[in-house]
């Protein structure tokens, strides 16, 4: 059975009203993560990635490059995470 690595990440900088969350989500369906992009009202994003250790890395890092040319990430803190239920694709709320 492979071993999934969950990560939550907070994007600050200016990263809504700029197809940030839509980006993230094609980013991570294009590494096969699940999970999510949500704004929040300090005006960062949340991002919860779940699946392949490597992807998720992978998507750590694009966001740490700054993301969606239209965004200007400041910076990203990012903490493990063990979701209590595994999501089954990665969405935008």
């Amino acid at each position: 059975m492979m071993t999934k690595k969950g990560v939550l990440a907070w994007v600050h900088g200016r990263v809504q009203g700029v197809g940030f969350r839509y980006s993230t989500q094609q980013q991570a369906r294009e590494l096969g993560l699940s999970g999510h992009a949500r704004n929040l009202d300090d005006g960062s994003v949340e991002v919860l990635a779940w699946g392949d250790p490597e992807q998720v890395d992978s998507l750590i890092n694009w966001l740490k490059a700054g993301g969606p040319r239209s965004a200007k990430v400041e910076r990203v803190l990012t903490e493990p995470h063990q979701p209590q239920q595994e999501p089954d694709r990665f969405t935008t709320n």
